[in-house]
């Protein structure tokens, strides 16, 4: 009687452990999915990868960022569920603990589901057959670790002062799984630095598209290229003095008006993106493909385009 108001009495608190615990879980479970498909995107190359769904290194940077956060709470809060159902404190049969493992398992459920259709959907779209069989069971396995977990938690017949080897299996099994993903991220994602360097090249690249739009508007005009880059800021509206220089170094862009309509655009790039598989940079390596260093690109006038 004592033990049942105890457990009664702490209630809202295994209420919170188990909610806590289960949108950690989900973070977790999900993040390393995420890492799994971009390891898989980045080393199964495919076509259609240019039309959006290849590798993307913002989702693996998140993937790692939910990793670092979400796992520790995970386990920590796990911990402490496993330690007070040792003690007694938590009772077997407790409400708070049946409703909630099930909800817990609802959800995984729908990930499973949700997974296995966004897999099928893509697979059906058009995806490499051999990419969607390893996600398939990348996302069965990871699913299934979870669902089953917990299964056997609330089906478990002895808790009180019994040392589960099975839990054990489940929680270090899982530690590994984790842990060798979160290598293979760090492994494969760009450094913060690299993050940086990207962005900002993709930043002058803007500028040159901004720049190639106000060319073709300005030639439409007066059927002829510029001297300069300067007189496009008088005769074109949306071209201004941020657009003819590198917003990082404030150095300018160096222009030269070639004969059939060509023209150059040069900038000192920080990084390569000719051989850079990221979604993000489609747009970019096709248009404005460059290496690293000082690098003059070449194009043309479209007069159909503008």
């Amino acid at each position: 009687m004592i033990k049942k108001q105890k457990t009664n009495n702490y209630s809202a608190k295994f209420a919170f452990f188990y909610m806590l615990s289960l949108v950690a879980l989900v973070f977790t479970s999900l993040s390393v999915g995420m890492v799994t498909f971009q390891i898989i995107n980045r080393y199964i190359p495919d076509s259609i990868g240019r039309f959006g769904e290849g590798f993307s290194s913002d989702i693996l940077r998140f993937a790692i960022a939910a990793l670092i956060v979400a796992t520790p709470l995970f386990f920590l809060i796990s911990r402490q569920i496993y330690k007070n159902l040792f003690k007694g404190i938590l009772a077997k049969e407790a409400g708070v603990r049946k409703w909630l493992t099930y909800f817990i398992l609802l959800i995984s459920s729908l990930i499973i589901l949700g997974w296995l259709i966004g897999l099928i959907n893509n697979y059906l779209g058009g995806e490499l057959t051999l990419k969607f069989i390893l996600k398939a069971i990348a996302a069965v396995i990871i699913s299934a670790i979870a669902f089953t977990f917990y299964l056997y938690d609330i089906r478990r017949d002895k808790i009180i002062g019994q040392k589960d080897n099975v839990i054990k299996i489940y929680f270090y099994g899982s530690l590994i799984i984790i842990i060798v993903a979160f290598i293979f991220a760090l492994l494969v994602v760009e450094s913060p630095k690299q993050a940086r360097n990207r962005k900002l090249d993709n930043i002058v690249l803007d500028d040159f598209d901004t720049i190639s739009k106000g060319l073709g508007d300005y030639y439409n005009k007066n059927q002829k290229l510029p001297v300069t880059l300067e007189e496009l800021k008088s005769e074109i509206l949306f071209v201004d003095e941020e657009n003819l220089q590198d917003s990082d170094t404030d150095q300018a862009y160096a222009y030269k008006a070639m004969e059939d309509k060509k023209y150059q655009l040069c900038a000192t790039f920080r990084t390569s993106n000719v051989d850079d598989q990221d979604v993000s940079s489609q747009f970019y390596r096709e248009k404005w493909p460059h290496k690293a260093g000082v690098q003059c690109i070449d194009q043309s006038i479209e007069q159909k385009g503008y």
